[in-house]
């Protein structure tokens, strides 16, 4: 199954606090189910702006701490994706703004992540989306 690492607490956002927007340099064309794999570093810097920003959206993160990170945490469908130049919601100005719809949690799966999109082998997948 296709998987992309997105760092803390984005990674949480995505499948616990709504956030339907994910943000990047690159377009995909992929529609359909992704795994959300939470990626391995955040500095404390990272999850500080990251923090302010998602109160800013009314939405309070749990501590870095206590994240989980090295892990497959969910399942999201891509829907769409646009290039935007202005800020909206969760997207930020000149990303392309993938939309996201359907957030699912699964059991976590320790996975090492990669850049760009990735495969998880299906059976590890399987064990824990059922």
């Amino acid at each position: 199954m296709k998987a992309i690492s997105v760092r803390q607490p984005w990674a949480w956002a995505i499948i616990y606090a709504l956030k339907d927007i994910e943000n990047r340099g690159w377009p995909i064309h992929y529609r359909g189910d992704i795994l959300i794999h939470a990626a391995k570093t955040c500095t404390k810097k990272e999850y500080q702006s990251a923090r302010e920003f998602c109160q800013g959206m009314g939405v309070v993160i749990p501590e870095l701490i206590s994240l989980r990170r090295g892990q497959v945490i969910g399942i999201v469908t891509i829907v769409d994706c646009r290039f935007s130049q202005v800020a909206s919601g969760w997207g930020m100005p000149g990303q392309y703004h993938w939309k996201l719809e359907n957030p699912r949690e699964i059991t976590p799966i320790p996975y090492i992540g990669r850049l760009g999109i990735f495969e998880v082998p299906d059976d590890l997948v399987m064990e824990v989306a059922a």
